[in-house]
């Protein structure tokens, strides 16, 4: 399934690009200064520019920003918040907020892939209050009342 969405770009990026022909996400780079880098120190944070903003043909989807398996493993570095939510509305520049999890500093510099970017359908909700909820089998356990095996 395709999805057009406009791309404008500024700080001299290019469009994010699929790196196969079924990759699910697209990669985003740092939009940082020629020269610059952009030193992480464990357990700190730090905003990345991407040069990337984006406006979806449809109100209906959402761009979800992930980590890169690879800065995770190899380095501890993930997104600050999880994931990220592009808004099917927002139009401002997309940012990657880095932290470093890990035990060494992480330098970032420009054109370096930082994040992933996916498009995916969402739902709003039409909430409808009760008294009472439906009964299955899990009921309220959670937390890992299942166990771990």
């Amino acid at each position: 399934m395709k999805l057009n969405v406009n791309i404008k770009l500024t700080r001299g990026m290019d469009a994010p690009e699929y790196a196969s022909e079924n990759a699910a996400a697209v990669d985003l780079r740092a939009a940082l200064e020629e020269n610059e880098t952009v030193t992480i120190a464990p357990g700190d944070r730090a905003k990345i520019p991407t040069g990337v903003a984006i406006s979806p043909e449809r109100n209906d989807v959402v761009a979800i920003l992930a980590g890169r398996s690879g800065h995770g493993l190899k380095n501890g570095v993930t997104l600050a918040n999880g994931i990220g939510v592009i808004d099917s509305d927002y139009r401002g520049e997309i940012s990657v907020v880095l932290i470093n999890h890990g035990s060494e500093p992480f330098a970032v510099k420009r054109g370096d892939r930082i994040a992933q970017m996916m498009f995916v359908p969402v739902y709003t909700a039409a909430f409808l209050p009760v008294d009472e909820l439906d009964e299955t089998e899990r009921g309220a356990g959670g937390f890992g009342h299942t166990g771990v095996k």
